[in-house]
């Protein structure tokens, strides 16, 4: 990385980051990417699938667990390989370059781009509490297919929901490929917001939010049981963390989260306490919140595409940076493909294909740890894996647990295969790549 910036007269090939960003940019960063839109939808459906609060709140301390874990794991690679490209650096240094190539791909076709998707969708939801002809119906005039699989009807073609979505991916890419301080700017300023809207969210519902007759209900014990479940529940359970995992990628209010209309817990809650004007109030900062979710998400992408064009294992031009330095043109293939994904599903089906190919990889990257300890004993690790090798062999556990039993679930079935199909088809396609332009040594 460099301070220099770069000119026009810059060739592009020889352009390198701009470094611009402080410890509070990243934070923001990552903290505004992990706050989206699932923690304000996805509770309705967890309630659907679980049926007992109990369950509901264990979904979430479970995700909140498996993520911790993996955050400690990941932090050693991160210290031993800081720089663009994250992941697929850390897979490429410890299984190789197949195996980072795999990820790069899945990345690229599902798990980045998917999640892109899902959140920007969700934008064009909360945006239909302000608006309401912003509906998921879709326009007769747009070209429709329909089929069904076992994890749900799919619904091909452009609503209103997903037209705003294709409106938000672009205008964040604009703006990422104006330069990283615009980007980041426009993170650390959201995640600020967001933050407070979400604080103030849980203090709504601890203070005049809350209801006694509900709380009585929730926690009886013929509803707050945590014993009281059939031999199948634990395959129901797993699919449910889908949810929660995503969002770690509002819980009740009078009418049952459970029958919030659209999924849209966060806005139904607040209608609960202040009427029509609570709602609105409550959908202007979940898109606020959403809209800097897909910044940290566009912005970050990128890099890894521009990591792998380096290696050669992405098109060439998606490893140069423009007079902006910023990898251009895999900004744009990135919005391209997700624009795509946009108009291919709903956001729990999206939730499902992510989800399912994350858990491969972030498994596999933590293997990864345990693989550089041996391969390379003397490497400089200015941080080291809290609770070695103890803490990341649970977490290798737990994240391939989940990936099974969503393999195993029949909601989530069909589009856990199709992340495994995704996954396994980058295996001919990196040999093809690799045939027709050699990988260049680092």
């Amino acid at each position: 990385m460099t301070t220099q910036p770069a000119t026009a007269d810059t060739p592009q090939s020889s352009r390198e980051f701009v470094k611009a960003m402080t410890l509070t940019d990243a934070t923001m960063l990552v903290a505004g990417s992990m706050i989206g839109s699932g923690i304000f939808i996805v509770s309705a459906d967890i309630s659907r699938t679980v049926g007992s609060p109990f369950w509901l709140l264990m979904a979430w301390v479970m995700a909140g667990v498996v993520t911790i874990l993996g955050a400690l794991a990941y932090g050693e690679l991160a210290a031993m390989y800081p720089r663009a490209g994250g992941q697929y650096v850390f897979l490429r240094e410890s299984m190789g370059p197949l195996m980072g190539f795999l990820y790069g791909w899945t990345l690229f076709v599902v798990i980045q781009t998917g999640t892109i998707a899902a959140v920007a969708v969700a934008f064009g939801r909360f945006l239909g509490v302000l608006w309401p002809d912003i509906t998921p119906e879709r326009f007769g005039w747009f070209p429709q297919v329909d089929f069904n699989t076992p994890g749900g009807a799919i619904q091909l073609g452009l609503t209103p929901q997903r037209l705003v979505a294709l409106v938000t991916i672009w205008i964040l890419t604009w703006i990422n490929l104006r330069g990283v301080k615009e980007g980041k700017m426009v993170q650390t300023t959201l995640t600020v917001v967001k933050t407070g809207a979400l604080a103030a969210l849980i203090l709504l519902g601890l203070t005049i939010g809350r209801n006694p007759e509900a709380i009585a209900a929730n926690f009886s014990a013929g509803n707050f049981n945590p014993v009281a479940f059939a031999s199948v529940f634990p395959i129901a359970f797993g699919a449910a963390l889908v949810g929660s995992l995503f969002s770690a990628d509002a819980w009740n209010n009078g009418r049952g989260i459970q029958h919030a209309t659209q999924d849209r817990v966060a806005s139904a809650f607040a209608e609960t306490i202040f009427g029509p004007v609570g709602a609105s109030i409550m959908a202007i900062a979940i898109l606020i919140s959403t809209f800097g979710c897909n910044n940290g998400l566009i912005l970050s992408g990128a890099r890894v595409y521009y990591a792998m064009a380096k290696d050669k294992l992405f098109f060439a031009r998606a490893g140069n940076l423009n007079r902006n330095s910023v990898p251009s043109a895999a900004l744009i293939a990135q919005a391209i493909w997700t624009s795509l994904l946009c108009l291919t599903g709903t956001y729990g089906q999206l939730l499902d294909y992510v989800i399912f190919a994350a858990l491969i990889f972030y498994a596999l990257t933590t293997v990864g740890l345990f693989r550089l300890r041996k391969l390379r004993p003397d490497a400089e690790r200015p941080y080291r894996a809290l609770g070695y090798p103890f803490l990341p062999a649970l977490y290798i556990f737990l994240a391939t647990a989940i990936a099974v039993i969503l393999l195993i679930a029949d909601k989530t079935r069909a589009q856990a295969l199709s992340g495994l199909v995704i996954v396994l088809l980058g295996v001919p396609v990196y040999f093809l790549w690799r045939q027709a332009k050699p990988a260049s040594p680092r």
